[in-house]
């Protein structure tokens, strides 16, 4: 993960800078505290295209934007692990790189989708629903690597959601922190599970 997906770009259609500006702002501010107003004035958009592409409003577009997110961060880590010369390099290299992109950006975009998750898990359903997807998404995505690597499928899966909640978690203490140690401490303890399943 060496870069933050779903940058707003200013260009492309109406309902895309709103998706994209809708990331973001989830990413630093989180579902409430992103306010449709600021939406459409970061997505240069006129109020009225927000009901528009999204006629069930905020919940619609926020359900919207975690699906999109969501594949656009699996795609974007599953690329870091597959460009890496073995599973365990892959591993360090995703730790590594959301370590740098918290850094870089003063720990402020983390993952949108832990965000959102941590607020409305028991406030709303369907946004509860679509965060829970992507993260089956992940693991369903994580779990298959690491069966290729040689791991027997129900322990791949197993470290699979053991990672995924390993990097989730330690977004949370860095940005509490504004320090890396947490990501670099989960990343050397994923990479060391890693290795002992490879084993095993």
């Amino acid at each position: 993960m060496t870069e933050s997906p779903a940058r707003p770009t200013k260009a492309g259609g109406t309902k895309e800078r709103i998706l994209d500006t809708t990331a973001e702002l989830f990413r630093r501010y989180g579902y409430t505290g992103t306010g449709l107003k600021q939406v459409v004035a970061d997505a240069n958009a006129p109020f009225g295209s927000l009901y528009h592409h999204f006629p069930g409003g905020k919940q619609q577009l926020g359900g919207e934007v975690i699906r999109r997110a969501g594949a656009m961060y699996y795609e974007l880590v599953a690329g870091v692990i597959d460009a890496a010369p073995d599973i365990v390099a892959g591993i360090r290299d995703t730790f590594g790189g959301a370590a740098e992109v918290l850094r870089a950006t003063d720990y402020v975009d983390a993952c949108p989708i832990e965000t959102v998750a941590l607020e409305v898990a028991s406030s709303n359903e369907p946004l509860r629903q679509a965060t829970a997807e992507v993260f089956e998404q992940w693991i369903t995505g994580a779990a298959a690597r690491f069966e290729a690597a040689g791991i027997d499928a129900p322990a791949a899966r197993e470290l699979a959601v053991a990672i995924i909640t390993l990097l989730e978690g330690a977004f949370v203490l860095a940005r509490a922190s504004r320090t890396t140690e947490a990501l670099d401490a989960a990343g050397a303890v994923a990479i060391a599970a890693v290795e002992t399943a490879l084993r095993a």
